[in-house]
């Protein structure tokens, strides 16, 4: 099956404009058209299941910051290139066009955060009681306690604590458990070989211009969607405010410091991934969430059936890196090797590695008729 052609309306230059968002109206009556003209059949006739997962494709982490109209995303995903995000954006929203006679499903995950979370700086106080800041790092000291780090593994504090004010609302106002959890959490990471905690900036937060998709994936999901005649999902993580949540399919770390559980996996969602045929693997960031999806999605797989990772197509050219410019022509942090050593990784373990101008036909393994 041929690729599609790119609707007419479709103006990629949208993908970099913080304040696009689509006419709806008009966009049903477009599909309509647009469906009689390429003889479109719903989505419910196809015998192939291809289900993207669009991780994140949020405003937040999809534009910079526009200190002339003070508006932009708040963690810009901006890649090595600096125009990451907003290339994948365009990109994303073109493939999903091209290849809307042949999608039948498609799932956009929506980080979704709060002022007070474990990850965010203003959940945490020096020892004289002073904020900390964002990008640093939350470790377990040679002491035993919890010290502040720079990115290059500086010691800034020691002796970090929750802020005791939180206690009122996280835990029946009990701070001696909230500093064991605290303890406990940042131990479980080390001992599951993930990351330090990073004290992140506030984003996507319930609410906020930043946590709606970009204006121009919205516009294409909808589209597909009338297209097609199916509904499209979204998935909410992020919210548990004492857990990271890179990934759609669970949060960082399960359980409390106590023996009961913290958080759960997304089982349910899991099996829905599983039962398709073809699922394409997109979106933000490719260092962080998507990546973190992506592990998760391999080890549920290898546990049920390593057959099923021939299924999982990683989209190389709709990801990004987060790299956080230090305003002198590097980086303060820079986790591009992490993500092409993940996707070396996935490739390893039986995924596809594919481009998404590559049509889904010319993709190893997947047979359409």
């Amino acid at each position: 099956m041929k690729q599609l052609p790119i609707p007419s309306f479709f103006d990629s230059k949208n993908a970099g404009r913080w304040s696009y968002s689509p006419d709806q109206t008009r966009l049903f009556n477009d599909a309509v058209a647009f469906k009689r003209a390429h003889d479109i059949k719903p989505a419910a006739s196809s015998k192939v299941r291809i289900h993207p997962l669009l991780i994140d494709v949020q405003k937040d982490f999809c534009f910079p910051w526009n200190d002339q109209t003070h508006s932009g995303g708040t963690l810009y995903v901006g890649g090595r290139s600096g125009t990451g995000a907003v290339d994948d954006s365009a990109r994303i929203a073109q493939f999903i066009y091209r290849n809307s006679h042949l999608l039948t499903g498609l799932t956009t995950t929506l980080d979704t955060h709060f002022a007070f979370q474990i990850f965010s700086a203003p959940f945490w106080l020096t020892a004289d009681g002073q904020p900390l800041s964002s990008h640093t790092l939350i470790d377990v000291g040679q002491s035993g306690v919890l010290v502040n780090l720079d990115l290059s593994g500086k010691v800034l504090h020691n002796n970090v604590n929750p802020n005791p004010a939180l206690a009122a609302f996280l835990c029946n106002g009990d701070y001696s458990w909230l500093c064991s959890q605290a303890k406990f959490y940042c131990e479980e990471l080390a001992r599951g070989k993930k990351y330090k905690l990073y004290l992140w900036p506030p984003h996507t937060m319930l609410g906020s211009d930043g946590h709606a998709l970009v204006g121009v994936v919205h516009e294409a999901r909808l589209f597909f969607s009338y297209l097609r005649s199916v509904q499209t999902d979204c998935e909410i993580k992020g919210g548990n405010p004492l857990t990271e949540n890179y990934s759609i399919f669970q949060p960082e770390v399960l359980m409390r410091w106590d023996g009961k559980p913290l958080a759960q996996r997304n089982t349910g969602f899991l099996k829905t991934m599983l039962g398709n045929d073809v699922v394409p693997l997109l979106g933000q960031a490719g260092s962080h969430c998507l990546k973190s999806s992506i592990e998760d999605l391999l080890t549920e797989i290898q546990t049920v059936d390593p057959k099923l990772l021939s299924r999982c197509y990683v989209v190389t050219d709709c990801s990004s890196a987060v790299a956080v410019p230090d305003g002198k022509g590097g980086f303060l942090a820079d986790f591009t090797p992490q993500m092409e050593e993940a996707y070396q990784r996935f490739a390893d373990a039986g995924m596809h590695l594919v481009k998404s101008t590559e049509p889904i036909e010319s993709w190893p393994g997947v047979h359409l008729n």
